[in-house]
């Protein structure tokens, strides 16, 4: 039987899929013009699903010799002189097991000495032997290293503006996570360069796969329900949408999380939205390696200047930054209508957690405090109350915690959040919505069906003070509530604790907004 696949490639007689030539058009239009192109894409988005694809459908084609080869192994090769052999014999041990002739005419003869022509000359040699274009579909290429990525592209470059006087690879695609554009950042910082304003230039378009649709959501689920029975309840499948927004990896491994360890492959059993969250909850705790690789990259110096500031809500305006670029094509931001968030609710749970995990780690060696039990009052969370123990708790420690957070700026938005976590472990959840010039992050815990919306802000101002009791007032009438909260962190050091220390309750037009000074 087929199943949902959450590590490699998809086959279509094993898996349940989405063809990925519906999420990126306009590839086999750049083949026929011989161009050489880049493919990018966060991981496990189905870049190899597609390329394989694509290889076996240009082969099939007949009017083409096409070869997919990845270059991961040869990403721990540092030296150009060891790098630039590899790549020619990993290329032949890969036309080994294809239907291209005359693989074994491959570098049969190669002068490895030659490392800086080495590929070129080899590529040459073979496109002659062949009666129709061939083509090259590399995938991983950005994980090559800096001497051997130069020295790769540069051949490719000279292979193809030799292709007027001779025969030379016909097409080329290179595949990865990055842009094109960090190709370049990652050269540029080194002394040698490419000599040009891209170290790739012959490169005419830079496409990237695209997320699933809702639609395709539910054409993909469908595939299970005809084969099982199986249903997806409606809600299940918009509630899967919301907080993945279409990444594959998470949408097929919640699905293989409910079908295989929570249902126990008993189809007889609907998948409901409960179910569904739930096993989202248990992804995220479990971290599983393809979170766990997106969120080991937080540690990043570059990563942390674009996600710092969509945590605290400030403003970012470098969109043309290498940084900024290198973090989106990681897949872990989004940025619709002008605005940067996390890319999908799922990952902005996964960033908060991940950054407030010590903190959180310490809190719980205290089990007499910051529990659920101690801030119920008449089966509701007496927020002010635990406002106030958050107000005594920052001022007895936030000296010594910002310390250690390697996100200074944000970490009074991170303590907060470790400090409300530790409480809804006992039974509820936080609901963040986080996004880069908002000027706030929004919160609403949830505990028995019972919302209590809060604002975080930074002190600029009494104007910051007026904009935050408006944006609670808002965010209050998307949950539909009458009463709501609203921290401001005052990080004036002329400041005293005492003047900062305070809480007031401002009734606007019958709703009231608790203001916590911090």
């Amino acid at each position: 039987m087929r199943y949902f696949n959450i590590a490699g490639p998809c086959y279509k007689a094993e898996h349940y899929m989405i063809e990925a030539s519906s999420r990126l058009h306009g590839v086999e239009e750049l083949i026929d013009m011989k161009q050489y192109f880049v493919i990018h894409a966060a991981r496990q988005s189905g870049k190899t699903t597609y390329l394989k694809d694509l290889t076996q459908r240009l082969n099939t084609g007949g009017k083409y010799y096409a070869l997919y080869c990845s270059l991961e192994n040869i990403q721990n090769i540092t030296d150009a002189e060891k790098g630039l052999p590899a790549i020619v014999k990993h290329i032949k041990n890969t036309l080994r097991f294809s239907d291209i002739p005359h693989w074994a005419e491959f570098a049969k003869e190669a002068d490895y000495t030659d490392f800086t022509g080495v590929l070129g000359t080899e590529l040459t040699v073979f496109s002659m032997l062949l009666d129709k274009p061939f083509i090259i579909l590399f995938d991983e290429a950005d994980c090559l290293s800096e001497d051997t990525l130069i020295l790769f592209l540069r051949q490719l470059r000279e292979g193809y503006n030799s292709r007027p006087l001779r025969i030379f690879v016909h097409s080329i695609a290179l595949v990865g996570m990055r842009n094109i554009r960090d190709y370049k950042a990652k050269i540029r910082p080194d002394s040698q360069s490419l000599g040009s304003a891209s170290p790739f230039n012959i490169v005419t378009e830079s496409l990237t796969l695209k997320n699933f649709t809702k639609e395709e959501i539910t054409t993909l689920y469908q595939q299970h329900t005809d084969d099982t029975g199986q249903k997806f309840e409606e809600d299940a499948v918009e509630l899967v949408y919301e907080q993945t927004q279409g990444q594959p990896w998470l949408v097929n491994a919640i699905a293989r999380e409910v079908i295989d360890k929570m249902l126990q492959s008993d189809y007889t059993k609907p998948v409901t939205a409960g179910f569904v969250r739930e096993a989202i909850q248990t992804i995220i705790m479990r971290r599983d390696t393809h979170i766990d690789s997106l969120l080991e990259r937080l540690k990043e110096e570059r990563v942390r200047k674009v996600i710092e500031p969509i945590i605290t809500g400030e403003d970012f305006f470098d969109r043309l930054s290498d940084d900024f670029m290198y973090v989106k094509d990681l897949g872990l931001i989004s940025e619709t209508k002008g605005r940067l968030a996390p890319a999908n609710p799922v990952y902005a749970e996964v960033i908060a957690r991940t950054l407030t995990y010590n903190t959180q780690q310490v809190l719980s060696q205290d089990t007499s405090l910051y529990q659920m039990p101690r801030y119920l009052k008449d089966g509701r969370i007496d927020m002010d109350y635990l406002m106030r123990d958050f107000q005594q708790f920052w001022r007895e420690n936030s000296a010594i915690w910002i310390e250690r957070f390697d996100y200074k700026e944000a970490a009074p938005h991170l303590i907060l959040m470790a400090f409300l976590q530790r409480v809804v472990n006992g039974g509820g959840q936080i609901i963040r919505e986080m996004a880069a010039e908002t000027r706030r992050l929004d919160l609403c815990v949830v505990y028995e069906e019972q919302k209590y919306p809060l604002e975080l802000k930074l002190w600029r101002g009494e104007k910051s003070l007026q904009k935050g009791i408006e944006q609670t007032l808002r965010y209050m009438d998307v949950y539909g509530c009458a009463e709501g909260w609203l921290a401001i962190f005052d990080r004036r050091p002329e400041r005293t604790w005492d003047d900062k220390l305070y809480m007031k309750k401002e009734t606007i037009d019958g709703k009231t907004v608790t203001i916590t000074g911090l």
